[in-house]
């Protein structure tokens, strides 16, 4: 089969697409034939050798998908998926943990489908961490209206994949959001989405215009996921007992807090690792039923900026790393 693989750690230059085995899917795991890949910035880590646990090259790329589920002897269809895996989803076809598939709504297309699971879930559980969808338990029905009033969230790159879940999420929760970006343009068209306020960071500082738009209360929750000196600038946008939930570094940079800044607050830091929790079967279920319930009611829908196909991988993470991307970057396999 035909797959994208990742020769050895370095920039977009390493990936090379090869021919290579065929997946076998092991008695826990599905057989899938791949239509599409969402491109996350953890695959830009893994291909340099950065995301935690990544095996040695060369391996194939990818961990998020759309195609059709195969009976194990590959031949016949099953159903229309869309899921997450940990490698190997940028191929003709992949195996995944069957926990790890979810139903592609009729109505999608597989760029659509392969454009979901990783933005949604992560946002949806940022605002679990940032508790507000409440605090139940994990295997509990999460509802809107379990929200503390007037809640207020900053969303650093708001333009991006996460960004744009996050918006559709929280306009669904009533929730008033700021977010950051590096052009005008990005910004109107998140405002499109649901997002109140839009801070160009480029030219103004995000934690003054938090300031002045908040009139000096500032946040209760950051979405963070840009590392270095923002996790501390993420903490200065807070109000009393607000959160900072931190689920990458696309600056490459190490994250930098002294964490004496959270005493004033009553603040906290708190980190979000979709690969872990996607281990947690009953906290995925309760999120996906929560997911599933607003998709059938029409209220999210992937936010795609362009759609590649795998010949042009390279390409597509050259857009990622340049930080070029709206929404969510897609690559065509099928």
């Amino acid at each position: 089969m035909k797959a994208l693989v990742i020769t050895r750690f370095g920039g977009p230059e390493v990936l090379e697409l090869q021919h290579v085995p065929d997946a076998h899917p092991a008695p826990e795991q599905l057989l899938v034939r791949v239509e599409a890949g969402g491109l996350n910035f953890a695959d830009l880590l893994t291909a340099r050798g950065g995301y935690h646990g990544t095996p040695k090259p060369p391996l194939i790329a990818g961990r998020e998908f759309a195609g059709v589920e195969l009976a194990a002897n590959g031949e016949s269809s099953v159903r229309r998926v869309m899921g997450y895996t940990q490698w190997a989803a940028f191929a003709e076809k992949t195996v995944v943990n069957r926990n790890l598939v979810w139903p592609v709504p009729e109505s999608w297309t597989a760029e659509q489908g392969a454009a979901f699971p990783v933005n949604f879930f992560t946002a949806y559980f940022a605002y679990w961490k940032a508790g507000l969808l409440g605090q139940p338990s994990v295997q509990a029905n999460v509802q809107p209206n379990d929200k503390p009033a007037g809640s207020r969230v900053l969303i650093h790159a708001v333009a991006g994949g996460v960004g744009t879940a996050a918006v559709q999420i929280g306009k669904i929760l009533g929730i008033e959001m700021y977010g950051t970006s590096s052009s005008e343009d990005k910004l109107a068209r998140v405002r499109d989405l649901g997002l109140q306020n839009g801070i160009n960071y480029k030219q103004r500082d995000y934690v003054e215009a938090i300031k002045d738009l908040t009139h000096g209360e500032g946040v209760d929750a950051v979405f963070e996921m840009l590392g270095g000196e923002h996790v501390a600038k993420s903490v200065r946008c807070l109000r009393d007992f607000g959160r900072v939930i931190v689920y990458g570094a696309a600056t490459g940079e190490i994250p930098m807090l002294d964490t004496r800044l959270l005493y004033a607050k009553g603040a906290s830091v708190h980190g979000l690792w979709l690969s872990y929790l996607s281990a947690n079967r009953p906290l995925m279920e309760s999120a996906w039923k929560q997911l599933s319930d607003w998709l059938a009611a029409g209220k999210l829908s992937p936010v795609i900026g362009k759609v590649f196909p795998l010949e042009e991988a390279r390409a597509a993470y050259t857009l990622m790393q340049e930080g070029r991307n709206y929404g969510k970057i897609v690559l065509k396999i099928g």
